[in-house]
């Protein structure tokens, strides 16, 4: 490595705006391996390493580096795989602004390695390349362990248990397995194909996943518990919080949930091809700034809509990441922030036609450490909506819960667990991701899998 260091990362090509913003295909196009390379020599390989610690699963992250530095993108891929069982998906959606490229030391003189894109580039470069191999598992135990939902906790617990020799089944409620990550990530941030690729590595381990299997509704905890030795809940955060507000029942009025799920796992966008389609919204209001508005946001534009953001604080205030932010700006995406809605309106028929708002103002911080939106008042205003997408947030299903007795949850429907093991209050029953903390990143979800295969496997012994 030279002495001197670039201090600015090398840049991430992307499709222009004008292009992207008429299809779902990816918008980021990623780093050619001398890109990455070059970026990958910026890496200080300082001696403390924070950003292991900034990663929930404590990637090696100075390891796979430098080896991608040294152009050796098979060894950086099994490094990565020794603690992520899917790359190519955290690659693309983890923050990792806020968490390992947070703490990165050569952060403090430049740009922080550009660790999520190098990240990807390994994973993306191997599965071009045909240079992943299935690890050799070393015992082959007897011990069962029943995985409920298909999502990005579930994965990393199944590969990790299966790499161990334990005989792993998965229930997922869907039709297609990835939970989240499947029918919450629009293809152009997450493309499907990726998602099936990664999931082939559970298969290679042996793990068995079973789709369309509800449990709390067509097969039950207890039935589950006859067959496995332990089990391992991670069904996630898919039920929609809504506004409470006079006309939400109105027609054409999505929860963000439905409104993803019906673009990305049922394909509206390429109605009629696939049978579930969008109505046409000529004008459509996103009310929320996460993450999942952006999605839906940048998900209607495509759809022909003029779309906004509504917004009841500032923009740099909301929780969504920087990089989706820009994205969604660029497409067109407009922003109408310090704006409240105060009631929805419909037409003769049930169909939205207009949405009644009022205007913000910032006040003291709250609970979430930004400062609170007031009302102001005397500044309603009425204006035309002809689509609405509700994207406030998510939480736990009830479905699991309501019918797992000796399961404890909290007042809001998170599982209660023991911190420290991941067991719930029902013996041999762990539980992790969503389900738990409520909405909250893939990665995180990956962690609670990781210490969860961990729990399990000391539990079995």
């Amino acid at each position: 490595m030279s002495m001197s260091v670039d201090k600015e990362r090398v840049p991430v090509p992307e499709r222009p705006p004008e292009e992207r913003r008429n299809d779902f295909d990816e918008v980021p196009l990623g780093y050619t391996p001398e890109q990455a390379m070059q970026e990958a020599e910026r890496c200080l390989q300082c001696g403390e390493a924070p950003c292991i610690g900034g990663c929930p699963v404590e990637i090696d992250v100075p390891k796979f580096v430098e080896q991608i530095a040294e152009g050796d993108f098979k060894e950086a891929l099994k490094t990565l795989k020794d603690y992520n069982a899917i790359p190519a998906v955290t690659g693309r959606v983890c923050p990792q602004e806020e968490q390992c490229e947070k703490v990165c030391t050569m952060g403090k003189i430049g740009n922080p390695i550009n660790i999520g894109k190098l990240e990807r580039f390994v994973a993306d470069y191997a599965r071009e390349h045909n240079l992943e191999e299935t690890p050799e598992i070393e015992v082959e135990k007897v011990k069962k362990i029943g995985i409920v939902g298909s999502g990005p906790s579930s994965i990393t617990c199944a590969a990790l248990l299966a790499q161990n020799g334990y005989q792993v089944k998965i229930y997922e409620a869907l039709h297609e397995a990835g939970g989240v990550l499947k029918y919450g990530i629009p293809e152009f941030r997450l493309p499907n194909e990726v998602i099936d690729h990664e999931l082939e590595y559970l298969d290679e381990l042996g793990v068995v996943i079973e789709k369309n299997r509800i449990v709390g509704q067509n097969i039950s905890l207890d039935e589950l518990e006859e067959e496995y030795d332990a089990i391992y809940v991670a069904t996630g955060a898919g039920s929609p919080r809504f506004l409470g507000l006079e006309g939400e029942d109105l027609k054409n009025i999505y929860s963000a949930n439905e409104f993803l799920t019906r673009i990305n796992l049922m394909k509206a966008y390429k109605f009629p091809e696939y049978d579930t389609p969008i109505t046409d919204m000529d004008k459509v209001a996103v009310i929320g700034a996460g993450n999942v508005a952006m999605d839906s946001a940048r998900s209607a534009l495509r759809l022909g809509a003029d779309s906004h953001i509504v917004y009841r604080r500032t923009t740099e205030w909301s929780p969504a990441r920087n990089e989706e932010i820009e994205h969604a700006k660029e497409e067109g995406v407009k922003f109408d922030t310090l704006c409240n809605p105060i009631k929805f309106i419909g037409d003769e028929n049930g169909w939205l036609k207009e949405i009644n708002l009022c205007k913000t103002e910032l006040t003291e911080p709250d609970s979430s450490g930004r400062p609170s939106p007031c009302r102001v008042e005397g500044s309603e205003f009425t204006e035309e909506f002809d689509g609405a997408v509700i994207a406030i947030g998510q939480q736990p299903n009830k479905v699991f819960y309501e019918n797992a007795s000796g399961v404890e949850v909290k007042d809001w429907g998170g599982i209660i667990i023991d911190e420290d093991t991941r067991m719930t209050t029902r013996d041999g029953v762990f539980a992790g991701g969503d389900a738990v903390s409520g909405a909250a990143t893939v990665i995180l979800a990956m962690g609670d899998g990781r210490k969860a295969a961990k729990s399990i496997m000391d539990y079995l012994k």
